[in-house]
């Protein structure tokens, strides 16, 4: 499993209504709005889809270090199956959707306590929303980082949104890209979709070619890539700068 590393961007995640909480189960470490503090719940949501997946994990650990895609097991935990299937129509690892599929089981139990969430798991996020909410974009060392924002329409909600980066974190990316930014209803095809698309962009002349890839993906509605001083997008997007009302 992926290892921790502090997210300092979450100092300036703000939410005018919602109740901000963080729960953290082993690697697993969520920043999480919702109505009320649900983190008990959250926290056993955890452990419930944990528990089966490094089980999973334990006994198959080609599933844990493969690159491409493998094929389905239909004996195989509920989360591992949609991994699985992540993985191959993105064309990547399985383990590039573990992030998205994590905070979208946390975010769907949630939601049966409050109307409106958002789950953060290192960057990839699973929302459902009543008013439009704008998602910032770190970038690292990009002159853009946290100055391009999604704006995110309720209609659009449940949705996941989910950030691959060359150049920041922990995370497996074979490209150069600050940040490839990738908008879905599922969220674990939107975490590996960003990792696929990610790879495609080993330098800015390559932004293009890799938003070409995205109409290609099943279930990807959008995206955006950043690097450097550029930025390239396709799709339901809408950029807004950061500080935009």
């Amino acid at each position: 499993m992926p290892e921790y590393r502090e997210r300092r961007y979450r100092h300036s995640l703000r939410h005018e209504r919602l109740v901000a909480f963080e729960v953290a189960v082993k690697e697993t470490d969520l920043f999480i709005f919702a109505e009320s503090c649900l983190a008990t719940l959250a926290e056993r949501v955890i452990y419930e889809v944990r528990g089966p997946l490094e089980g999973y994990i334990a006994n198959h650990p080609e599933f844990l270090h493969s690159l491409v895609p493998l094929p389905d097991d239909h004996l195989a935990p509920p989360i591992v199956r949609e991994m699985l299937a992540a993985g191959r129509t993105c064309g990547v690892g399985p383990m590039a959707a573990v992030a998205g599929a994590i905070a979208e089981a946390v975010g769907r139990a949630l939601l049966e306590e409050s109307r409106e969430v958002v789950v953060e798991n290192g960057g990839d996020c699973f929302l459902r929303v009543d008013s439009p909410l704008q998602i910032g974009i770190f970038a690292g060392p990009s002159v853009l980082s946290e100055k391009l924002a999604l704006r995110i329409r309720p209609e659009q909600t449940p949705l996941g949104v989910c950030t691959s980066s060359g150049t920041v974190g922990p995370s497996l990316s074979f490209g150069r890209a600050d940040a490839v930014t990738v908008i879905s209803p599922s969220a674990a095809i939107a975490d590996a979709a960003a990792t696929r698309i990610g790879n495609q962009v080993k330098n800015r002349g390559d932004i293009n070619r890799a938003l070409a890839v995205a109409p290609e993906i099943e279930g990807v509605l959008g995206v955006v890539i950043i690097m450097g001083d550029r930025v390239g997008a396709w799709g339901e997007v809408e950029l807004v700068p950061a500080d935009a009302p």
